[in-house]
């Protein structure tokens, strides 16, 4: 298939909001391929998300930019799905003295037969970031209907799966019994589950009923699979980590079980048994050498057992399960219905050095990748993570350094824009040290989209914790709100755009 194809529907899908036409539009792509090139069709899907199969390639904006300027675009339409999976590999394989030279040759001859809308989705799938609005979720409809599918048996084995190009495979091409099949697989990572915000602990209560309230720890999510004395260690964006966290797999080797799936969290601590600053955790948990900071694994779920799936089963079980099987890794909390009980616990937490309590309606089964409200954060200094949509030059003391950061909040369900896209909803420069200042310039240059008079625009894909007195009306952004008094807790390398917190979870903080 020519890839002008796949780029007509990707402008086809950002052209319009409308949910219903933009997943018309893609199914009707993926039927095709699905029939005249079904080996390109895993390959496509991974292409519309910005996520092609080859990963990060070694491409960044600034070397892209310079390659695009100095060649021509095509008047004609030429390239293939495949020639641009073939340019993707061949980049990833380019390495080694030399190689940035190679890679521009390489760009440079697939840009040269690419037509201008072609280039600019090029450019898009290479720096992971394509303004379609064609989101994992709008896709996900998509497989359902072009294969005539449930949608949520579509949703369930992408989820379970983590590979949505797969899980495209086998909804347009394979049969149903195929896709019921998808199931948990232990060494293979599967989305976290995620939780929506509540401003107290007795509001998050009055939402799920009976809860486990839990400690919320202030570090790095992580999710190990182990298979006899094999341990894998996966990141909340399922990237392998396990040879850098070598305190975390000796400790789930101790444990008695054969084959087991754990959700949970790894930090460092102090001295003292108490939490040291997430960055310090952030720092350690990125070494590709060892440190002094020892991390420590903390455990809240049990997805699977030795043979056994749980995902399915109430959290009042799973719970049971990992206390049997871990309690000296076990996350501290306590299964209440009594606000003044979860207020108590919320209070220990704080004290202990934690950021508040995640409550967990008892009888929820896991979830993964959804947000829903069975589970529900609740940090009393009221911090959100937004993104960073663009940085202001600084004056005075600040002069040449970036600093006034322009936050977005991740909007889902397109409601203010399109489906997976992000609302502005303030600006702040307080709160960031010199040394943040020196990061972020750099890092923003880095990533930088392009410039408007003093403001540099960056791509979206930093996320940063910004602690808010709340929010009030605004007409100034398109979501109606603003943020009050919004200071720099610090930047979540952990996390990618689309795990921020919501336009809809500020929006709330009105009522």
């Amino acid at each position: 298939m020519l890839l002008a194809e796949l780029v007509s529907t990707a402008d086809a899908v950002a052209s319009t909001r409308s949910r219903n036409a933009k997943v018309e539009a893609l199914a009707g792509l993926l039927r095709r391929l699905g029939t005249e090139s079904p080996d390109e069709l895993a390959i496509a899907v991974g292409m519309l998300v910005a996520k092609p199969r080859q990963g990060r390639v070694g491409v960044g904006w600034r070397g892209l930019a310079r390659t695009r300027g100095a060649v021509p675009a095509s008047e004609e339409p030429s390239i293939t799905v495949g020639e641009f999976d073939a340019l993707l590999e061949g980049l990833a394989a380019t390495s080694g003295t030399g190689s940035q030279a190679a890679r521009t040759e390489l760009l440079s001859a697939a840009l040269r037969r690419a037509t201008e809308r072609e280039q600019r989705f090029i450019v898009g799938v290479l720096l992971g970031e394509l303004r379609t609005g064609a989101l994992e979720g709008v896709l996900v409809d998509a497989l359902a209907a072009a294969g005539g599918r449930p949608v949520a048996l579509v949703r369930r084995a992408a989820m379970l799966s983590g590979d949505l190009g797969e899980t495209a495979r086998i909804a347009v091409t394979g049969t149903e019994d195929e896709l019921s099949g998808v199931g948990l697989l232990v060494g293979r990572p599967v989305l976290p589950m995620l939780a929506a915000s509540s401003a107290t602990p007795t509001a998050a209560l009055a939402t799920t009923g009976e809860a486990s309230v839990e400690f919320k720890l202030d570090g790095a999510r992580i999710q190990v699979h182990r298979t006899g004395e094999d341990v894998r260690v996966f990141t909340r964006s399922l990237a392998d980590v396990t040879h850098r966290v070598p305190e975390v797999v000796e400790a789930v080797r101790t444990l008695p079980v054969r084959d087991i799936i754990l959700d949970g969290e790894t930090l460092t601590l102090d001295e003292g048994g108490a939490p040291r600053p997430f960055q310090e955790t952030m720092s350690r948990f990125g070494a590709e050498r060892a440190r002094e900071a020892v991390l420590r694994p903390w455990f809240f779920d049990v997805l699977h057992v030795d043979g056994r799936d749980l995902l399915d089963e109430p959290l009042a079980v799973r719970r049971a399960e990992l206390a049997r099987l871990a309690p000296g890794l076990l996350v501290p909390g306590e299964v209440t219905g009594d606000p003044e009980a979860a207020e108590r616990i919320s209070r220990e937490a704080l004290a202990a050095g934690h950021e508040g309590v995640v409550v967990k309606a008892i009888g929820s089964p896991y979830a993964a990748g959804r947000r829903g409200s069975s589970w529900i954060k609740v940090k009393p200094v009221a911090t959100y993570d937004l993104v960073v949509l663009a940085a202001e030059w600084g004056s005075g003391r600040r002069q040449g350094w970036l600093s006034n950061l322009h936050l977005g909040a991740y909007d889902p369900d397109g409601e203010f824009g399109d489906p997976g896209g992000l609302v502005m909803v303030g600006k702040t420069f307080k709160g960031l040290t010199d040394e943040l200042l020196r990061w972020q310039t750099e890092r923003f240059l880095d990533i930088e989209a392009r410039r408007d008079g003093h403001t540099v625009f960056v791509e979206p894909v930093t996320v940063v914790e910004i602690a808010i007195d709340g929010v009030q009306r605004s007409s100034r952004y398109p979501g109606g709100v603003a943020l009050r008094f919004a200071r720099v807790k610090g930047y979540r390398d952990d996390k990618a755009s689309a795990a921020a917190d919501t336009i809809q979870t500020l929006r709330a903080l009105l009522r």
